[in-house]
């Protein structure tokens, strides 16, 4: 039986999975591809057997979940498709739109306009379509594909991974592959982690497909991918993914802070 692996369907994924969908690895995963809410959603109720999910959800799981080794989405400064937009100057946000599709960036957000602004809004929740969502709320958070859509000169806009950076001198982690500690036997935890090497040399190319079919070029995406994402999960990251489970529980975003724990490679 395949191995069902729950995919959020934005670009920063691409390099992650490249080498499943184009063959350079043989394996018996089952591909599906949804918003990082979705995959969270999928997780949780048991529909995929693990999943790339938004790092807070590692938090929320109906049981310990263990998290693939070397491997994540993560940002060290400025990520350009995690954006906090506002009409008013940040101190002075009284209500803040989140994105329906995301969970960590939304929390990230609370925080930074916490820890850096001492600014707690009312919340509300809205699809990811910037114009709407300022003609309601005083400020927007707008993540993945959507955000790298955004006309950054037009508008207010703190990016979330430079303002984590600047609060904290530490990495942070947007997404993991996590599942149940029975999902993955270390055959696969160790495809997974060479998809992500083979991805990460593939990424000119990727970039220049997805250049070919969205509005933004080649050397855009390469950009993002190549130097705006980080793919790798290493002692900083964990650091930085540890001091954003603190701040989430302090918030009561989360219930308890969780004891990350790894799938073994052999």
């Amino acid at each position: 039986m395949a191995t069902r692996l729950a995919v959020v369907s934005f670009l920063n994924t691409r390099p992650l999975v490249h080498a499943l969908e184009t063959g350079r690895i043989e394996h018996r995963f089952e591909l599906s591809y949804h918003v990082p809410s979705r995959c969270a959603e999928r997780l949780h109720s048991g529909k995929a057997d693990a999943a790339l999910i938004p790092s807070i959800e590692v938090a929320r799981g109906t049981v310990p979940y263990s998290i693939v080794p070397e491997v994540g989405i993560s940002s060290r400064g400025a990520v350009r498709s995690v954006l906090l937009l506002h009409r008013t100057e940040p101190p002075d946000i009284r209500t803040l739109a989140l994105d329906v599709n995301s969970r960590t960036s939304n929390v990230l957000s609370r925080i930074v306009l916490q820890k850096r602004y001492r600014c707690t809004p009312d919340i509300l929740h809205a699809p990811p379509d910037p114009g709407r969502m300022l003609d309601d709320a005083d400020a927007a958070v707008i993540i993945g594909d959507a955000a790298l859509a955004v006309e950054t000169t037009s508008c207010c806009v703190i990016d979330l991974g430079k303002a984590w950076d600047e609060l904290t001198g530490l990495p942070f982690v947007y997404a993991c592959w996590a599942g149940r500690s029975d999902a993955l036997n270390p055959g696969q935890t160790r495809q997974l982690i060479r998809a992500k090497a083979l991805g990460v040399r593939e990424i000119p190319h990727i970039a220049a497909t997805c250049a070919s079919t969205q509005s933004g070029s080649a050397e855009f995406y390469a950009d993002f991918m190549g130097r705006k994402i980080r793919y790798d999960f290493g002692r900083a990251d964990l650091e930085g993914l540890n001091l954003f489970f603190r701040y989430a529980h302090e918030m009561g975003s989360i219930g308890n802070i969780p004891k990350l724990r790894f799938y073994p490679q052999s």
